[in-house]
C-alpha cells in the first residue's frame, strides 16, 4: 500500500466557509461564556448532523430501490441496522427550523434530544438539554439555528442533486464541528486545552504511527480528535472506516459528550466504556491491549490518583506530584507486544529528575522502550505557550514482523492487515532525536501550525530512519558517513536529527532532550578563502566604527544647536 502523508488541502489559518459560518454564531453569543456557549453550538450543529443523515436514508427507503424494496421508511429498524440515528418527526431539523422564531424553541429543542436518546440508546446521557433555560436568550438561539441551517445552503450549491446535496451537507458539518472545537479551545485558552489537541499535532502523532488496522487507545480522550485522524489517514490511503477498532476513556462527563457526538458525527463506532472515569482510578478496559496508543494526557498534573501497588507501575512509582510517568507507565501497560506509542508530553518528562522521574525514564530507556523524541515548536496549543515534545515508544524494535517474532502472534485485531511480512530496521538499542523547534509557521500573533511540509519532514525521517520499505515521503537527504550509514535513506542532519545509541544517552545521564543530540546546525559555506574574508570583515568592521563615530558628532552638535550641548 503507497503511503503518503494526509494531504491537507488549507490551513485552518484560511478564511473559508468554515470560519465565515463561525463569525456569525460567535456574534450570537453575545455575553455568553464560551465554555458554556460550546455546547449549545456544538449541540445543534449534531442535531442537524443526524437529521441530514436520516433523512438521506429515509430518501433511499422512500424510492425503494435495489436492496431497499418494499422497505417501510417509518421502521426504526431499518434506520439502525445502517447505522443510522432514528429521530423521531418532532426532532427533526425541518421541524425545529420551522419553530425557531418561537418563544418556545428553547423546550422544543430539549423535547427534541430527549426524544433522539430515547429512541438511540448510544446517544444515551450525551445530548445538551437545557435550551430551555431562562438565561439563553431565545431570540438568539433561534437565529443560530437559521446560521446552522446555511449548512444545507452550502451543500446546495455543491450538490447537483437532493442525494447528492444531502450527503455533502452531513460531510460539512462534519468539517464545522472540528473547526468550531479549534475556535472553542481558542476562546477558552487554558481550559481549551482539557478538550482539544492542535490538529496539526494530532497529524504529526498519526502520521508517524501509521495506524492502517487494529485497535487504538487513548485513555485521556478529550474530544476524540485523535480518534477522528486516525480514521482520516486510514481512509486517505485506500483503507475503510472500521479497519481500526476504537477505545477511549474520559474523566470529565461534559467532554466525553463532545467526544460522542465528535465520534458519531462520521459514523465511526468507539467504545467509550458505560460512563466517564479517571483512567487512575477506574480503568475502564483493564484487559485491552492496544495496537497503538495515541494520547495527549494533561501537562504535570499534580492533582491524580495514586495506588502505590499498582501493577502499571513496573518501571518505578511515579510521584504524587506529577502523574507524567505515570500516564507513561498505563500507556505501556495496555500496548499489545507489538504494539506502539505516540503521545504529548511537557518538556520536562525528557530531563526531570526529580522525585525518581529520572529513574523510571532511566528504566524506560534500559527497557529499550523509547523509539523517537520529537521536540516541537512553541505556541502550538491554546491552553500553554510552553514548548513540548512527542514520545515513540515501541513494544519491540526488532523490525520483525510480529508473525515471524520468537512466540510472536499477529495482532488479534489484523493490524496492518496484509502488511504482516513488512520488516523494518532492527532498531534495538538505538534512539532517534529529531528537534522539530525551528519548524511550525505563525497563523498569528500567539499561535503556531505545522504545515504539511514540516509534517513530511518529520514523519518522513522517523520511516526512514526506522527502515520502512515505503516511507511516507523519504528523507531529505541521501545515505550519508557516520552514524546512520546503511540506514536505507536516512542519515543525521546536525540541528535536525540524529540517531544514538543506548550507551550514547546513557553517557548523557539518560536526558532525551534531542538538543542534546543533534547538535548545532552546520553553517552553510560560502566558498570565500578565509584568509580572504577576515581581511574583509575587519575592514567593514573599522569603517562601521568611524561612519559611528561620525553619527555621534552630528548628533552632539544638533544638541548643542538646541542649546543642550555640553
Amino acid at each position: 500500500m503507497a503511503k503518503a502523508p494526509t494531504k491537507k488541502t488549507d490551513s485552518t489559518a484560511h478564511l473559508g466557509f468554515e470560519a465565515k459560518l463561525w463569525l456569525t454564531a460567535d456574534k450570537l453569543r453575545n455575553n455568553m461564556d464560551a465554555a458554556e456557549y460550546k455546547h449549545v453550538v456544538l449541540g445543534l450543529i449534531f442535531l442537524k448532523y443526524i437529521s441530514d443523515t436520516f433523512e438521506e436514508h429515509r430518501a433511499k427507503l422512500i424510492k425503494g430501490e435495489g436492496d431497499y424494496e418494499g422497505a417501510n421508511p417509518e421502521d426504526p429498524d431499518e434506520y439502525q441496522a445502517e447505522n443510522v440515528f432514528w429521530v423521531p418527526a418532532d426532532a427533526r431539523w425541518s421541524h425545529l427550523q420551522a419553530a425557531a422564531r418561537q418563544p418556545t424553541i428553547g423546550k422544543t429543542l430539549d423535547d427534541a434530544m430527549v426524544a433522539i436518546e430515547r429512541d438511540n440508546p448510544r446517544l444515551k446521557g450525551v445530548l445538551p438539554k437545557d435550551y430551555a433555560r431562562p438565561g439563553l436568550d431565545k431570540q438568539r438561539l433561534g437565529e443560530l439555528i437559521d446560521v446552522i441551517a446555511t449548512i444545507e445552503l452550502t451543500a446546495a450549491g455543491e450538490g447537483a442533486n437532493v442525494d447528492n446535496r444531502t450527503h455533502r451537507s452531513v460531510d460539512l458539518l462534519g468539517r464545522v464541528y472540528e473547526y468550531f472545537l479549534t475556535r472553542f479551545a481558542s476562546a477558552e485558552g487554558k481550559n481549551g486545552g482539557q478538550f482539544y489537541t492542535p490538529s496539526c499535532v494530532v497529524r504529526c502523532l498519526v502520521e508517524m504511527l501509521e495506524p492502517y488496522k487494529g485497535r487504538i487507545y487513548d485513555p485521556c480522550c478529550g474530544s476524540g480528535g485523535m480518534f477522528v485522524q486516525s480514521e482520516k489517514f486510514v481512509e486517505s490511503h485506500g483503507g475503510k472506516l472500521g479497519d481500526i477498532s476504537i477505545y477511549g476513556q474520559e474523566s470529565n462527563a461534559t467532554t466525553r459528550r463532545l467526544a460522542v457526538m465528535n465520534l458519531a458525527l462520521r459514523g465511526i463506532e468507539a467504545d467509550f466504556g458505560p460512563e466517564h472515569a479517571d483512567s487512575f482510578r477506574r480503568d475502564l478496559h483493564p484487559d485491552l491491549r492496544a495496537d497503538y496508543v495515541l494520547a495527549n494526557p494533561p501537562f504535570n498534573d499534580s492533582d491524580w490518583y495514586r495506588k502505590d501497588d499498582d501493577v502499571r507501575w513496573r518501571f518505578g512509582v511515579p510521584p504524587k506530584g506529577n502523574a507524567n510517568f505515570a500516564w507513561v507507565q498505563h500507556f505501556i501497560h495496555h500496548l499489545a507486544p507489538s504494539g506502539l506509542a505516540g503521545f504529548v508530553l511537557a518538556n520536562g518528562s525528557m530531563s526531570s529528575n526529580q522525585s525518581g522521574e529520572g529513574d523510571i525514564r532511566r528504566a524506560l530507556i534500559e527497557a529499550d522502550l523509547v523509539d523517537c523524541m520529537v521536540a516541537l515548536p512553541g505556541q502550538l496549543f491554546y491552553s500553554t505557550q510552553i514548548p513540548v515534545c512527542l514520545w515513540f515508544l515501541a513494544k519491540d524494535k526488532s523490525g520483525r514482523p510480529p508473525s515471524t517474532r520468537p512466540g510472536g502472534h499477529p495482532s488479534p485485531s489484523g493490524r496492518r492487515d496484509g502488511d504482516e511480512g513488512k520488516q523494518l530496521r532492527d532498531r534495538r538499542g538505538e534512539t532517534l532525536f529529531i528537534d522539530a523547534r525551528k519548524l511550525g509557521t505563525l497563523i498569528d500573533r500567539v499561535h503556531r501550525e505545522l504545515t504539511d511540509a514540516d509534517l513530511q519532514k518529520i514523519a518522513g525521517t522517523y520511516h526512514a530512519w526506522r527502515g520502512d520499505p515505503h516511507p511516507t515521503s523519504g528523507h531529505p537527504l541521501p545515505l550519508g558517513e557516520g552514524r546512520g550509514e546503511g540506514i536505507g535513506g536516512y542519515r543525521d542532519i546536525p540541528g535536525f536529527c540524529k540517531s544514538a545509541t543506548t550507551a550514547e544517552i546513557a553517557a548523557h545521564g539518560y536526558v532525551l532532550t534531542p538538543g542534546r543530540y543533534v547538535g548545532a546546525e552546520e553553517a552553510e559555506d560560502d566558498g570565500e578563502p578565509f584568509e580572504e574574508k577576515m581581511p574583509r570583515l575587519v575592514a567593514e568592521l573599522h569603517a562601521q566604527f568611524e561612519e559611528s563615530a561620525r553619527l555621534e558628532e552630528a548628533i552632539k552638535a544638533n544638541l548643542r544647536g538646541l542649546g543642550y550641548g555640553g
